[in-house]
């Protein structure tokens, strides 16, 4: 019930619409935009206290007079919220079928989906299906980076913001992160469309779009994405990829104002040890950092 009392909270005014909208980014509270609204129009009623109190005089000397209970504005709203409450827990329970799933920073999870296939969703990624038409439309959604074990069957198709890839039966990688999407086929074959262009996958080949611009990619030999085994892999990839998959594994803020962050980079930092993935990184680039809490910055060994 933590979505419903959030919707109290938003009613009673103790929680903002955006809050909420943040705190479930895969639902669609466009109903409750439309309450927020129409709640507002509504004005309380000016009441005349002393006119109120003789009109009450006059209807008390009057035999079977029937009584009328002012409605307090207030207690009208606390109505309207619990009924809110109970319409939205009604349409979760009854009509919104979407099942979701998230991961925060440094942490994976492993899901089983309806046909039996796997996923395995890498830190700060979330996706997103309809359960209900699972059977007849084998469709998810993904913000981040997963790896999947699909079961063969119908089609699946996995939608991402950058492209969209299809398959039938396979084992295939995601990552979908800011300005930069790849997908690698480690068995089967894949289909991937990015801007109408459509790309075939065969085991060991991968497609790269940075910036919104495609890749080449040289042919990769992995059984598995490194980050299941708890490190991460890059073959010439820009440092600033490689930057945000540390912010992502580690909870920190990286400053690369100092240095250039589009030389590419090829190689591996584990998600075991702050340091030694920092070193890993920085040293073969010629670089150094500067920790402070959370905040690391990157600059060059003359810059110190």
């Amino acid at each position: 019930m933590n979505k419903e009392n959030d919707i109290l909270k938003w009613f009673e005014g103790e929680m903002s619409l955006e809050d909420i909208k943040n705190k479930y980014p895969l639902e669609d509270f466009s109903n409750l935009e439309k309450m927020g609204f129409y709640s507002k129009q509504i004005e309380v009623p000016i009441i005349d206290a002393e006119q109120a109190l003789a009109d009450f005089k006059k209807r008390s000397f009057k035999k079977e007079e029937t009584k009328v209970v002012p409605l307090n504005f207030k207690t009208f709203m606390k109505v309207a919220a619990v009924l809110v409450v109970l319409l939205t827990s009604s349409y979760f329970l009854f009509f919104n079928h979407t099942t979701s799933y998230s991961t925060e920073i440094a942490q994976t999870e492993t899901l089983k989906l309806p046909d039996n296939s796997e996923v395995i969703l890498n830190a700060q990624s979330e996706l997103a299906f309809n359960k209900k038409e699972w059977k007849q439309n084998r469709s998810l959604t993904l913000k981040g980076e997963a790896f999947f074990k699909v079961t063969k069957g119908k089609k699946f198709t996995v939608d991402t913001d950058a492209g969209s890839i299809q398959v039938l039966g396979t084992q295939f990688n995601v990552k979908e992160r800011d300005n930069y999407f790849e997908v690698q086929c480690y068995e089967g074959s894949v289909s991937v469309t990015h801007k109408n262009n459509k790309t075939i996958l065969t085991p060991g080949k991968s497609v790269r779009v940075v910036n919104g611009e495609l890749v080449e990619v040289k042919p990769f030999n992995a059984e598995n994405p490194s980050w299941l085994a708890k490190e991460s892999s890059f073959s010439e990839v820009p440092l600033w990829q490689v930057i945000n998959e540390l912010e992502v594994q580690y909870d920190i803020v990286i400053d690369a104002s100092k240095i250039d962050a589009e030389q590419m980079f090829s190689g591996t930092f584990t998600h075991n040890d702050k340091n030694i993935a920092l070193q890993s990184v920085t040293i073969p680039l010629k670089l150094s950092y500067a920790i402070t809490g959370k905040n690391v910055e990157f600059y060059n060994y003359e810059s110190n």
